[in-house]
């Protein structure tokens, strides 16, 4: 007897078209950076999407492709499908992927004004400059404003470029319509100011959509898959409402798409586009649901959707015909074979940090990778291998870096032992404290699970140098410690660290002042102002939070603005006293009253035993905080690469 599946309707097949997929379960496109420079298909993207199709989804929509040589290419080793020359590389591209199991789809897009490259020409429907925010990338940020001739050669090039998809091998293409690329540009009254057939009334603002449809149309023929990414709204104040996206949708319908793929935001916005943690789980399901209830092809939902019991109520519950998973398959491109096979304990998680696959790649021109999964981007270069030599090696601390390490080396064939004095998941208990902050706790979960089903014994003490003296080897995983509070005042009951805040073994009174306004004091602060304390945030530096990744940033700062948290930056704390602190603004002093001074102000790397273990000429590594305190990238990729060298 068959066993019954965990989640029936994600695994149950679908169609696109006359395109059958044999689940619900499609890779959302995402840029990579890893295409030749040219736009050319590159050894290491086809590396990459074969370890996304062997996955388990059902269709793979390759990231998106410039449609044209002039304008429409938008970053760094951006692919390309503007020219013939281009179906060569595309078609091995797609035949790799049909080979592992899943169907091939492709998207075409043009950038519009959202050009993270300085090259011209930076082409929209008006001469309208992309935000400030993005000073950071030397963009000439004021675009021209296309002529009709121009729109209808961009129009042309889109249905060459569906063509050459199809040429290619690929079962299906995509129109990227979404997030503030050109498509959108017309769409929005905030970056369309026409006023000729291309602008003001909604008829004229989707009138490329339809044009662009039906060339594609046309030229790849009646029977050939063909969706739309749209987005539901672009959250602009002066932008389009899902109104208007539902009566585009049945328009489009009617042109002859297949599904529509529902997202949400652009660049300026992009805290709705790539959610960070401190935004809502499924973030753009409602537009995809709002969609499906007025036309009768296949709508797909995307965003957020991080775990397979959210893409399984999405399904059951008619809110969308499919998902589209973008950051989950960069964490654990697995992640539908695992849920498939009834075990989504297994599942690396994404935590939605923005870190790897943006903050400190995308962003600065590099390929992607993924803070919980260092393989992405390097497949066929990290991957796990026996070790040459088996060894006897022990992990002191049962926090990320100290999981993931052992993980590793136990995957390559070592006998490895953990000594945790504490709980399981060292900071990740603190960090995952807020519930802006929750996506953590998944993540932690999947580490202890990790460790337990590979039977790596925990040993519940401190380890001491002779307990350690037995094992060929030593990683040391022993985190950090916070730093004092370096004021007058500081042994007094009212000051508490934010550590002990985080963990509750210690709470707070109504009024708090929180000293540091790092990530861990802001974060803090917004935690405890969010349940109900009086909170003041005080620090010397200019602004808040330096250091977090922008997306973070922008999220917290919605979050701050609906609170009445007061920030006092700029501003140096001189003493705790029984009923508050004092503290010094431009030359002048106050004591600001509190029931508890809540301190972060940093942490020290815990690196003693490391030291005496080295002093004694023993086998060690130092992975994760105890080498330099950092955040949870840091924590696995270090040991990661740590256990590949062991």
């Amino acid at each position: 007897m068959a066993k019954e599946k965990m989640f029936p309707n994600l695994f149950s097949p679908g169609k696109i078209g006359n395109l059958e997929l044999k689940n619900r379960i499609m890779k959302a496109p995402q840029s990579s950076g890893m295409s030749n420079m040219d736009g050319t298909v590159s050894e290491r993207l086809v590396r990459y999407y074969r370890k996304q199709a062997a996955g388990g989804a059902g269709l793979i929509i390759v990231e998106y492709a410039y449609v044209d040589d002039i304008g429409a290419k938008s970053a760094h080793c951006h692919l390309g499908i503007s020219s013939n020359e281009h179906v060569p590389g595309l078609a091995w591209l797609a035949e790799n992927i049909k080979e592992q199991g899943a169907a091939a789809g492709i998207q075409i897009e043009h950038c519009g004004r959202q050009k993270f490259l300085g090259t011209q020409p930076i082409c929209a429907p008006s001469a309208i400059p992309w935000p400030k925010l993005w000073d950071q990338y030397g963009v000439q940020s004021v675009p021209h404003e296309l002529t009709i001739e121009e729109i209808q050669d961009i129009v042309k090039a889109f249905g060459d470029s569906a063509l050459r998809a199809k040429k290619a091998g690929f079962d299906m293409v995509e129109i990227h319509g979404a997030h503030g690329y050109l498509l959108t540009n017309f769409f929005s009254p905030h970056t369309n100011h026409r006023t000729d057939l291309y602008g003001g009334s909604l008829e004229n603002r989707m009138r490329i959509y339809v044009e662009i449809v039906r060339d594609v149309r046309a030229k790849v023929g009646p029977d050939f898959p063909v969706t739309i990414r749209l987005s539901g709204t672009d959250y602009e104040p002066d932008g389009f409402p899902i109104e208007d996206t539902i009566v585009m949708a049945k328009v489009l319908e009617k042109e002859g798409i297949d599904a529509f793929h529902m997202s949400g935001g652009d660049h300026h916005t992009m805290i709705h586009q790539v959610s960070p943690m401190a935004m809502s789980i499924c973030h753009n399901t409602w537009a995809a649901e709002a969609v499906k209830k007025e036309v009768s092809v296949p709508v797909i939902a995307s965003g957020s959707i991080t775990l397979p019991e959210y893409a399984e109520d999405i399904i059951a519950s008619g809110k969308g015909d499919f998902v589209g998973l973008g950051r989950p398959l960069w964490a654990d491109p697995e992640w539908p074979k695992k849920a498939e096979e009834g075990r989504p304990e297994d599942i690396r998680p994404c935590i939605r940090c923005n870190e790897g696959c943006l903050e400190r790649t995308f962003f600065n021109y590099k390929a992607i990778t993924c803070a919980v999964n260092p393989v992405i981007s390097r497949e066929g270069e990290l991957e796990i291998t026996p070790a040459a030599e088996k060894k006897d090696i022990a992990v002191v601390g049962g926090g990320p870096a100290g999981m993931e390490a052992a993980r590793v080396l136990k995957l390559r064939g070592h006998d490895v032992t953990i000594y945790e004095k504490n709980k399981m998941g060292g900071q990740l208990i603190e960090a995952s404290a807020p519930e802006f902050k929750s996506d953590i706790r998944p993540l932690q979960k999947s580490l202890e699970t990790a460790v337990e089903k590979l039977g790596i014994p925990v040993i519940k003490e401190e380890a001491t140098a002779d307990k350690l003296d037995k094992y060929d080897a030593v990683v040391c995983a022993t985190g950090s410690t916070t730093k004092a509070l370096p004021l007058p005042g500081a042994d007094l009951d009212i000051a508490v660290d934010a550590i002990d805040i985080l963990n509750e073994s210690k709470t707070a009174g109504k009024n708090v002042v929180v000293l540091g306004v790092g990530l861990v004091g802001s974060e803090t602060a917004l935690m405890l102002s969010e349940q109900g304390h009086k909170v003041t945030l005080v620090g010397r530096k200019p602004n808040i939070m330096k250091g977090v990744a922008v997306t973070d940033f922008l999220a917290y700062s919605e979050r701050i603005a609906k609170t009445d948290m007061e920030i006092c930056t700029l501003t140096t704390p001189k003493e705790v006293v029984s009923d508050g602190v004092i503290v010094e603004h431009k030359g002048k002093t106050r004591k600001i009253p509190a029931d508890t001074v809540v301190y972060a102000f940093g942490a020290n790397a815990e690196k003693d035993l490391y030291n005496e273990l080295k002093e004694a000429d023993k086998e060690v590594y130092i992975v994760g905080d105890a080498a330099d305190p950092g955040k949870i990238m840091d924590a696995i990729h270090t040991a990661y690469r740590l256990g590949l060298k062991l």
